[in-house]
């Protein structure tokens, strides 16, 4: 089987909000990002970098809260380009007056953790050089250790500077999706989209992408096992997009997952594909040419 351009890129993720405002306020004071364009037809705002938007918010009152231990969105990786970045990502959630979940070294990675104001998980993280990574039983070695804080603030500048939001080059890493079996998910994100497996020794979680990354997918059963199925409905996850070379690849990774069983459809408005996963969970698959 072929597997994925090791071009490919990652996002937008697309997000249901109760609240569009205080979502796209949150993202702007906390976490950095800035608008791009204006809110489309449907009253989507887009957020990012560069132009190019890493999140869109979706708004929708009525939406019901995502269930317990439903598949869906574990957190969304926003990459940053280097460690001074990261310290001040870290600045950036203290004076906005939020809390972090947690902190962690990766072996390959620094990473902050939060919420978004309306529960959704997100990653703030910094990538080691690739030669640093290193191998075990021919695995890419990851581990969950705590991260250093006050080392990590000593990469500021001793003088007061202002905060721009998040720099030029930021993008979107990986998504980690929580799901309700890990056969079926790497059956699907292995097997159909053609992802490799990087990392199937981590407790409860399996970690895949392309071109000899870390992660581009992060799945993991650790609160959702044997859980409900991904509610579209529901507030959370809408899509992830995993935006491909050309348009050629992106069809030939489209019929391959139609040739394995799952659902594909088509978004007339953009061409995307749009492939559905064991859980209910929409991957887009988009043309470099339409992102």
């Amino acid at each position: 089987m072929a597997g994925l351009s090791p071009t490919l890129a990652l996002g937008p993720v697309r997000l249901t909000v109760g609240d569009v405002r205080g979502a796209q306020a949150f993202y702007e004071r906390v976490v950095g990002l800035r608008p791009i364009g204006e809110p489309g037809d449907d009253g989507t705002v887009r957020l990012g970098t560069d132009g190019e938007p890493l999140v869109e918010l979706v708004g929708d009152a009525s939406a019901p809260a995502r269930a317990r231990r439903s598949s869906g969105l574990f957190h969304l990786a926003l990459l940053v380009p280097d460690r001074v970045s990261l310290a001040r990502a870290l600045r950036r959630v203290v004076a906005g007056g939020w809390r972090l979940d947690g902190a962690s070294d990766h072996l390959v990675s620094e990473a902050l953790y939060l919420s978004d104001s309306e529960g959704n998980g997100i990653e703030i993280y910094r990538d080691r050089p690739r030669e640093q990574w290193g191998r075990r039983d021919g695995e890419i070695e990851m581990a969950t250790l705590p991260l250093d804080l006050e080392d990590l603030v000593r990469e500021l500048p001793s003088e007061p500077e202002e905060d721009d939001g998040m720099p030029a080059g930021t993008r979107l890493g990986h998504v980690h999706l929580q799901v309700a079996e890990l056969a079926a998910a790497e059956a699907f994100y292995a097997g159909a989209l053609g992802f490799d497996v990087t990392v199937r020794s981590y407790p409860g979680a399996l970690f895949l992408a392309a071109g000899g990354y870390h992660h581009h997918v992060g799945l993991n059963t650790w609160a959702s096992a044997g859980g409900p199925p991904h509610d579209p409905a529901a507030r959370g996850l809408r899509d992830v997009a995993v935006v491909l070379p050309s348009a050629a690849e992106r069809d030939a990774v489209a019929a391959r997952v139609a040739e394995a069983g799952y659902a594909v459809a088509r978004d007339d408005a953009t061409g995307d594909a749009l492939a559905t996963d064991p859980f209910g969970i929409v991957v887009r698959l988009r043309a470099a040419a339409a992102s």
